[in-house]
């Protein structure tokens, strides 16, 4: 057994095959060919290729699906729960075309849930937001915010049809503290209809609160299918912590 040559081979056989789902040759779905048709076309062992797809699924590129195939798995973006990040990015990283839909807009007096979506201490003036951000034509995360007219009151003649709301708070009311609430929730009957979901489905839904030296400037909860985003954060230990 050539030890060296069987090394070689597998690293090139992993190369090609991820760089096939990676570049979007194959998309969310597709079926990679059977394992003993892989093994015929690169004169290996079916072991060898075993080993290549375990890797691949290790690395959730794959789906191994017993007596069916292995299918490329929709991919997922993440995020530092800390960032304060774009969603266009994020589907930028996936390697999918992004495009943004406005659903609606809606000014008015702050209710009790606005008020303590938002901090607010006294009633004011609101605009709700409502948008949906796409992958590759498909729904990838809605957004429902609240911004703070006080705070920031050229929201109120924004065109939020071209330019999501998140960039454009960042470049003028710049927030100088944040607070985020991350959960798991069912999709109820009408956030599964606008995310192409059955109801019920998991969902990650984050939720962001930012402020200025004004004030509250915004509320924000993005619910993204389950499936399609995870979270991510980094971590040191504290100069306390016993080592």
């Amino acid at each position: 057994m050539d030890i060296a040559r069987d090394a070689t081979l597998h690293q090139r056989i992993l190369n090609e095959l991820e760089s096939q789902i990676v570049s979007g040759a194959w998309p969310p779905g597709h079926r990679l060919p059977f394992e003993v048709d892989l093994a015929k076309q690169y004169g290996c062992s079916r072991m060898t290729v075993n080993k290549v797809m375990t890797q691949l699924a290790k690395a959730g590129l794959i789906e191994r699906r017993k007596k069916s195939g292995s299918f490329v798995t929709q991919p997922q973006a993440q995020s530092a729960v800390l960032e304060i990040h774009d969603i266009k990015t994020e589907v930028a990283s996936l390697k999918l075309a992004y495009s943004y839909a406005l659903l609606a807009t809606t000014e008015r007096e702050a209710d009790i849930e606005d008020r303590r979506r938002l901090d607010l201490e006294k009633p004011g003036p609101v605009l709700e937001v409502r948008c949906m951000h796409l992958a590759a034509g498909d729904p990838f995360c809605l957004e429902e915010r609240l911004i703070n007219l006080e705070v920031v009151p050229d929201a109120r003649h924004a065109d939020f049809s071209n330019v999501a709301p998140g960039p454009w708070l960042l470049e003028r009311a710049p927030w100088t503290a944040a607070q985020h609430q991350i959960q798991a929730v069912g999709a109820d009957r009408e956030t599964a209809k606008l995310l192409k979901l059955k109801p019920e489905t998991a969902c990650l839904v984050i939720e962001r609160r930012t402020w200025n030296t004004f004030g509250p400037v915004t509320h924000v909860r993005f619910t993204y299918p389950g499936t399609r985003h995870r979270v991510v954060a980094d971590f040191q230990p504290s100069s306390s912590q016993p080592r």
